[in-house]
């Protein structure tokens, strides 16, 4: 079996939040950094930036056959996790999917959202920029997030406090797919 070696990719990624259905960088420029205007740097993160994509499937069966004959997919999840090493107020309140700010002279707060869970919670989007074969870059955009894990803020003698999340993709639409991946090339 030969290797490739320039297919292997080692380093880390870059983390962007974007309001749900935010104006995507267009393919031809990932290459560049997303737009300011658009998509807030989350900053440092620990432990590496992760896409998982996890697929259930029913398998089909008949009586005839002892193998299975075929399966269908009746779920896919998928979501992006990482530990945000920077702990802010702003990625504090992203963990939280949202809340209430303010700010004065010398200070600034964040109050958790505390409504009803019959209201709409505020989706996001994540864009997350790391490295593809050939030392090329490698864009994966998730349109529609939310943080399903807990959320957490430990303070220790001898460890950095970060901010864990685990961002869960959801449906958008029949025709925008729930994430995007895009490899430069040259």
């Amino acid at each position: 079996m030969s290797v490739t070696t320039t297919n292997l990719i080692q380093g880390p990624a870059t983390l962007y939040k974007g309001a749900f259905g935010a104006a995507e960088p267009a393919d031809s420029a990932v290459n560049t950094t997303p737009a300011a205007s658009a998509w807030t740097d989350l900053g440092g993160t620990q432990d590496g930036v992760k896409l998982s994509v996890d697929q259930t499937y029913g398998e089909l069966e008949v009586d005839q056959i002892t193998l299975r004959v075929g399966s269908r997919l009746t779920k896919a999840d998928f979501t992006i996790e990482t530990s945000l090493a920077e702990a802010t107020l702003e990625n504090l309140s992203l963990s939280l999917n949202g809340g209430t700010s303010a700010s004065g002279a010398g200070w600034k707060s964040f109050d958790p959202n505390v409504s009803s869970s019959a209201t709409q919670p505020n989706y996001f989007a994540v864009l997350m920029d790391g490295y593809a074969p050939n030392q090329f870059n490698r864009r994966i955009i998730g349109r529609r997030m939310l943080n399903t894990d807990s959320s957490e803020l430990a303070y220790t003698k001898d460890k950095q406090t970060l901010i864990p999340v685990k961002f869960a993709g959801h449906y958008v639409s029949a025709s925008v797919t729930p994430f995007h991946i895009v490899d430069q090339l040259s």
